[in-house]
């Protein structure tokens, strides 16, 4: 049973470790050959796991030939427009101009209750306000409304807004990260000063974050709520 378990937690480990290898993509809306691979490597690795007789090389080489495979042809995709539109497909037109494309609808065998869920997902009830509704590689339906059914942005307002700045979190979970906290120009007294604000400390806090305007959120692990 030991056997067992150090088999399956150094296979755990070499399929983590195969999937960051295949890149991020992997880990969102997936390309078909990527799902084939995912579902290969996952059951090549399955019989090892169970079965103590099987040498762990045996496992191993399989998944480390569909693992060359998978980066070659991700390579040479990359270079050849042919082969990528072979192996994952190409974007396709549900939606024209309001219009429901039929035929594109049949061969993508994507169902009307299908395209209005998902129209619903991005707030719209009516396919008529849409000038294009494409059905991405990924599986993702990509919408736009025609101009005038967007919403208004500040710059078209006229509006002036402040500058915008990505929040970068100093401590999670009552754990200081320390390179956050150099790349945000901060150091450990400026930490405490603001912690003290709170009057919390590094254990106390769930998160803080800063950004490079200055901007800092608090979040305590404790919330005490009155009723």
């Amino acid at each position: 049973m030991l056997s067992v378990f150090f088999r399956t937690v150094f296979l755990y480990l070499v399929l983590m470790v195969v999937i960051r290898l295949l890149g991020k993509r992997q880990l969102g809306q997936m390309e078909p050959s990527e799902v084939v691979v995912t579902m290969v490597v996952a059951d090549l690795a399955a019989y090892p796991m169970q079965d103590e007789n099987i040498p762990l090389l045996v496992g191993l080489i399989p998944i480390g030939a569909v693992l060359a495979m998978e980066l070659l042809l991700s390579r040479l995709s990359m270079r050849s427009i042919r082969l990528r539109k072979l192996l994952c497909g190409k974007p396709v037109i549900l939606i024209e101009n309001g219009k429901l494309l039929h035929e594109n609808l049949r061969k993508t065998r994507v169902t009307l209750d299908e395209l209005s869920s998902q129209l619903r997902e991005k707030d719209i009830l009516d396919p008529a306000l849409v000038q294009y509704a494409i059905l991405e590689t990924g599986g993702n339906l990509s919408v736009f409304p025609f101009p005038e059914e967007c919403p208004v942005t500040a710059k078209q307002a006229g509006i002036p807004v402040q500058k915008q700045y990505l929040p970068i979190t100093v401590i999670s979970d009552g754990q200081v990260i320390s390179d956050n906290l150099k790349k945000a120009g901060r150091d450990h007294r400026w930490l405490q000063k603001t912690l003290s604000q709170y009057h919390a400390t590094v254990q106390t806090t769930l998160l803080l974050t800063v950004d490079h305007g200055g901007c800092v959120r608090f979040f305590p692990k404790k919330a005490h709520t009155e009723l």
